[in-house]
């Protein structure tokens, strides 16, 4: 028998009017929870994403102890990459380091192509099993953008300046625009494929494309998003954008055939509004912030709130990832606080 399901965000992302704020965190999988570190104890990220039972599990704590309205898929942007060729690993401490890191037109045709069925049947049936049983509010997949993914494969791993992927973007615009491609139709791929296997909501998070101008994005980056996106709008579930310190690009995001745009904190609702942002917003509670006494968490909720619900179709949400030091009762408590105060 199937559950009743709490559509509440998908509702929200569609601009229609809802009877409270959805709810979720980036992040809320794992983290600060001491079910997830006890996990962590014995499994890496790579190995519960390769076992479905323990990933569903991992993916369904959030929304059973802080009551969100949506579950993220457990996983990493990295997921997808090893079906490329890519030699990536997780380092405690340290994040994606990548073993083979693009230098050459040559390293970007040697690149392959994606069988979700074949090479990432672990992450289907881990949405499946959340889809069909045990989820009642909709789940969202989620990949990287082909910019922040070629960071990490150009770099070797996470990097502060990005300065051997801009120099290849400037260099070599024909090795930088096959790259583009590549992962475009990985992205493209993956992602419906989760749409397929029951996510009802897809995550694009661009995390790192901030480092560009806007007149590098326009050039270098857009026409690839413009195409995951067209391709994307064919599978009717709603499309999210995010990155990190991308102010000056949300104009331009703007123009992309995508529902909604994710703030980082930096950017007020308020202010992306007055730019002339009109897509429907999801944010940007600054995840420092819930470290905070429990009157300035409260007091700066409810005013992104109060900017948020002037416009119909808003999704409250941090501007960043959970970190571990934030509590699972402060998470639950602000959970609570967004549907109650956006009842008024």
């Amino acid at each position: 028998m199937l559950k009743q399901m709490n559509d509440t965000i998908i509702k929200a992302y569609n601009g229609e009017k809802t009877d409270h704020v959805p709810a979720w965190f980036m992040r809320q999988a794992g983290r600060s929870q001491k079910e997830y570190r006890e996990i962590k104890e014995k499994y890496s990220l790579f190995e519960i994403t390769h076992q479905p039972e323990l990933c569903a599990y991992v993916t369904r704590l959030p929304v059973e102890n802080y009551g969100v309205d949506a579950a993220i898929l457990y996983k990493d942007i990295m997921s997808p990459l090893p079906a490329l060729g890519v030699d990536v690993e997780i380092k405690k401490n340290i994040g994606p380091v990548i073993h083979n890191p693009i230098q050459s037109y040559q390293d970007v045709e040697n690149l392959g192509v994606i069988n979700p069925t074949s090479d990432v049947p672990y992450v289907l049936d881990t949405i499946r099993l959340l889809t069909e049983e045990q989820l009642t509010v909709p789940l969202i997949g989620f990949s990287g953008a082909p910019f922040t993914l070629a960071s990490y494969m150009i770099e070797g791993g996470p990097s502060k300046n990005y300065h051997k992927t801009k120099a290849l973007m400037y260099r070599e615009p024909e090795t930088w625009f096959a790259l583009m491609d590549k992962l475009a139709d990985m992205v493209i791929t993956y992602a419906k494929a989760q749409v397929n296997a029951g996510a009802k909501a897809i995550q694009i998070f661009d995390s790192w494309v901030g480092a560009l101008n806007a007149s590098d994005y326009r050039i270098f980056i857009k026409p690839a998003m413009q195409h995951i996106f067209r391709e994307l709008q064919k599978e009717d579930v709603p499309l999210i954008l995010f990155g990190i310190g991308s102010r000056h690009l949300l104009m331009e995001w703007n123009d992309l055939p995508v529902d909604v745009l994710g703030l980082d904190w930096r950017t007020s609702i308020q202010e992306a509004r007055q730019m002339g942002v009109t897509k429907v917003l999801q944010g940007n509670l600054d995840p420092a912030i819930l470290l905070a006494d429990w009157d300035t968490i409260e007091e700066r909720t409810k005013a992104i709130l109060d900017q948020g619900m002037q416009e119909q179709g808003y999704v409250f949400n941090l501007g960043h990832g959970v970190t571990p030091e934030i509590k699972p009762a402060t998470l639950k408590k602000v959970t609570e606080l967004v549907h109650s105060y956006s009842k008024r």
